[in-house]
């Protein structure tokens, strides 16, 4: 006599694989991750486009004078000055890249690698500052330097984050202490 686990086993079926149902599900997902990354480009060139009233940016010059500070780093982007969230992508400020930043008294070079260099005017710098996170980016208290400047009738803020964040602090001072120098002169000129 047998026992009966051995029948069991012996009328146990072989697995039945749906194939047209498997292949169904991944070319839907397929489709909804196209469709979100559409959506989501679709919605970066209507931000775009909702900020071409900004001028375009001041190229960088080939002699801009003798270097203040230099630094090598990472480019975080641009917001609305104030507005961290407000991310402003409009003649490539939103494209993040490697940088090399350079201070010198004709204002503040940022050269990108693959993005559009441009310079900021030591007349249109604002201020800068030590801060923790700018649209997308969020890093230890102080890891962020920002710098806010004017472009057209806009206030921006625009995040760098050095390879060394030791030169933060020198580079808050140096800035600091050229916008504080331009306003003094700008103010004494009004008079």
């Amino acid at each position: 006599m047998s026992t009966p686990w051995i029948f069991a086993a012996e009328q146990k079926s072989a697995e039945v694989t749906d194939w047209a149902a498997r292949i169904g599900w991944l070319v839907g997902l397929a489709l909804f991750v196209a469709l979100v990354y559409w959506l989501m480009r679709q919605g970066w060139k209507w931000r775009g486009t909702l900020q071409g009233d900004l001028p375009e940016l001041a190229a960088v010059p080939t002699e801009p004078g003798p270097a203040r500070l230099e630094l090598s780093g990472r480019y975080h982007g641009s917001t609305t000055a104030g507005q961290w969230l407000d991310r402003i992508v409009a003649h490539g400020l939103g494209t993040r890249s490697r940088v090399e930043l350079t201070l010198t008294d004709a204002g503040l070079s940022v050269v990108r690698p693959g993005a559009t260099d441009f310079l900021v005017p030591a007349e249109q710098l604002r201020e800068a500052r030590l801060d923790k996170g700018i649209a997308g980016k969020v890093l230890a208290e102080g890891g962020l330097l920002v710098v806010t400047w004017a472009h057209g009738d806009k206030l921006l803020d625009s995040g760098f984050r050095s390879d060394h964040a030791a030169e933060h602090t020198a580079w808050v001072e140096a800035i600091n202490s050229m916008t504080s120098t331009t306003t003094t002169d700008t103010e004494g000129a009004a008079r």
